[in-house]
């Protein structure tokens, strides 16, 4: 089984993005060849600072090393450095409908929000992002409940592709969607109601993953619970239910079992304190682990170089049957000739 996944180098990453992503990308590993791509292309889609997005990238690389990606397990590689991305995203928009890329959430909420330019990347942003995913025929796409709107297109982009042009065989494979069962939507610490994000998100209410101990325990301290005193997830108390998944997540343990625990407990005091030490126990390595690495750029550089060539092996191949059964360029029998 393959196992492709992509992640934004823009904004500090956050619990949220931790327990949503990143710890499925270490357990990927374990289950298939996985690929894990830092999505550069995607990044420039919006206002941005060159120097910034280099730093970013950089960043994001130490701290999914620090997490536990392996390259030796994996391949861990810089979207850009694989040119394959973008002539299957051209070859692609062929097979996808122009009014529905129009529709999807994100490119109106992210539209409505530039204040200078809308650009035709944005609109186009799905397209990429299914060519990331097809080029590599993935079988499987950790993403969070989010991210499933853009994922359905993918999916129907391989259908119609197929249908088109596949000539009675699957060239391109159709992926399937994986959601962690438990810390899927990560909330915010100061309003359980609104998604943990990088952007959306209140700085109080947000706990990064590089955040000092001491930072995380307040952050949980602090966060908004709800009336009553029973320790148990419902619909009605949404701060409660968020740090039961948080504890349970960080714990290797499941919700049912944190209640369980937790039934003899003085009251919220006791469940915050809890959360907030196994947070802390959770995030600890990786803050370590992200400090040791950041500062040899080189040897990041070095992973990147090298997992983006065995990326291209893959997608090359691909984007060679695209071509060859839409007719595009020369026939695979004459590609050796000058």
């Amino acid at each position: 089984m393959r196992i492709f996944s992509g992640i934004q180098p823009t904004g500090s990453k956050h619990l949220g993005n931790y327990i949503g992503a990143i710890m499925q990308y270490v357990s990927g590993q374990e289950r298939g060849q996985a690929l894990y791509c830092i999505v550069d292309l995607h990044a420039i889609t919006v206002a941005y600072d060159p120097a910034q997005l280099r730093s970013s990238l950089y960043d994001l690389t130490a701290l999914l090393l620090a997490a536990g990606l392996d390259p030796r397990r994996c391949i861990l590689f810089r979207q850009s450095d694989v040119v394959e991305h973008t002539e299957l995203t051209w070859l692609l928009c062929s097979v996808t409908e122009l009014g529905r890329l129009q529709r999807m959430h994100q490119f109106r909420d992210k539209s409505t929000a530039q204040r200078e330019l809308v650009s035709a990347g944005l609109l186009v942003y799905p397209v990429l992002q299914a060519a990331d995913v097809l080029a590599y025929r993935a079988h499987e796409v950790p993403v969070g409940e989010d991210q499933r709107e853009h994922l359905e297109l993918m999916r129907d982009v391989a259908r119609r592709f197929n249908q088109r042009f596949g000539g009675g065989s699957d060239v391109l494979v159709v992926p399937e969607h994986r959601i962690p069962e438990v810390g899927a939507r990560i909330m915010d610490l100061q309003d359980p109601t609104r998604k943990m994000s990088t952007t959306g998100s209140s700085q109080e209410g947000t706990v990064y993953v590089l955040d000092e101990p001491k930072q995380i325990e307040k952050k949980i301290r602090r966060a908004v619970t709800d009336s009553g005193t029973e320790i148990a997830r419902s619909p009605e108390k949404p701060g409660v239910s968020n740090l039961i998944e948080i504890l349970a997540v960080a714990r290797g343990a499941s919700p049912e079992q944190v209640e369980r625990e937790m039934a003899g407990a003085r009251g919220y005091g006791d469940l915050k304190a809890a959360t907030a030490e196994a947070v802390v126990e959770l995030l600890a390595p990786v803050r370590e682990g992200y400090l040791e690495r950041r500062a040899d750029e080189a040897a990041l550089e070095a992973i990147l170089c090298e997992g983006a060539q065995r990326a291209r092996e893959i997608a090359a191949a691909t984007l060679a049957d695209v071509r060859e059964r839409m007719g595009v360029g020369a026939p695979r029998r004459d590609r050796s000739l000058p």
